[in-house]
């Protein structure tokens, strides 16, 4: 009979012979420390163009990486043909720590999350004026996102000469977002190219907004060596294909910092932000919430935060800006 437990030895455990030879399976797993240093460019059915050096390479995910996952904008470790040649293909073995993650959930009931891009600075939400529509509460959802991710949000408004930006900068002026407006005319002449580009200097811009808004259209006047397909808005609808199907990684002239255009989205889901890391977005009200109830929601009777503005420490709009942005983590932007 065969023994189990504190009894057993060697004879009672049994041997799967080793088909491929006699070594010895192991959990050790290489250091790869002469592993080369890379960026990664776009993703693509679990290929992956890397930036290595001053030539782009493709890549794989090594099997030793598991389920971790590798993004647009992580930094990476390769070994393999780094050559950049037609047909070769490198391995990824490593991931290093991110420096931000933004994430994204496809709604608000989906738990699963996904991370769009990985160690960006700067979270540019593009949206148009007019046609198509302003959608101010997708606006809220990406600033909560930013938010939660640690990026600091830029706000860029397209087709000024269709309607005017004034109500626009007035709903979140209280949030001291920095913005620029631009027109179709500076657009096609160069100007707003130049504008927001002064706001994209020594950092990694992830630029976002829905389909018809101009953002493709703006990242080719940004980097205009890398034209991307540009969808035509319908004259009725207001409506645009979307044109950008993965996100993608360019450098900005004189290599002064890094775009990244993503696919446009329809919704922008919450799921996965906590609600209390928002408060780290507003400085002037933080403090104030060390009176606050347990779990408090920032918008009930008990909250302290009514009593913090009311003493004059910090201005009204901004709390309501606050609760406005935690609100739309139980709302859909059509609502």
């Amino acid at each position: 009979m065969r023994r189990y437990g504190k009894h057993t030895d060697e004879d009672d455990v049994r041997v799967r012979p080793n088909r491929k030879g006699n070594r010895p399976r192991t959990n050790i797993r290489p250091k790869h420390e002469d592993a080369a240093e890379g960026f990664v460019l776009t993703v693509d059915r679990g290929r992956l163009t890397v930036l290595v050096e001053d030539r782009t390479i493709t890549a794989m995910k090594a099997r030793e990486l598991g389920r971790k996952g590798v993004v647009v904008g992580d930094r990476v470790a390769l070994v393999g043909d780094l050559s950049g040649d037609k047909d070769t293909l490198a391995r990824i073995v490593r991931v290093e720590e991110r420096s931000s993650v933004l994430r994204r959930t496809a709604d608000d009931d989906d738990p699963y999350e996904r991370v769009v891009v990985a160690n960006a600075d700067q979270l540019a939400i593009v949206t148009a004026l007019a046609d198509p529509e302003p959608r101010p509460r997708l606006i809220d959802r990406c600033l909560v996102a930013a938010f939660d991710s640690g990026l600091e949000p830029l706000l860029v408004l397209t087709k000024s000469d269709l309607a005017p930006a004034d109500d626009m900068l007035k709903t979140y002026e209280p949030l001291g977002i920095p913005y620029v407006v631009t027109s179709r005319d500076e657009l096609a002449d160069g100007d707003a190219a130049d504008r927001v580009r002064e706001r994209l200097t020594d950092r990694i811009t992830v630029f976002v907004g829905h389909s018809g808004v101009g953002k493709t259209t703006l990242v080719n006047a940004l980097v205009p060596e890398r034209q991307r397909a540009t969808g035509r808005v319908n004259a009725v609808t207001g409506r645009g294909r979307h044109t950008t199907t993965s996100a993608l990684a360019l450098p900005l002239p004189d290599a002064k910092g890094w775009v990244i255009d993503t696919p446009g989205v329809r919704s922008f889901g919450l799921h996965h932000v906590d609600p209390a890391r928002v408060i780290h977005a507003f400085p002037d009200l933080e403090p104030g919430t060390e009176g606050c109830p347990r779990a408090c929601s920032h918008d009930e009777p008990d909250c302290a935060l009514d009593q913090w503005v009311a003493d004059g420490h910090a201005e009204p709009a901004r709390l309501y800006s606050l609760r406005r942005l935690l609100a739309t983590r139980e709302r859909r932007e059509g609502d």
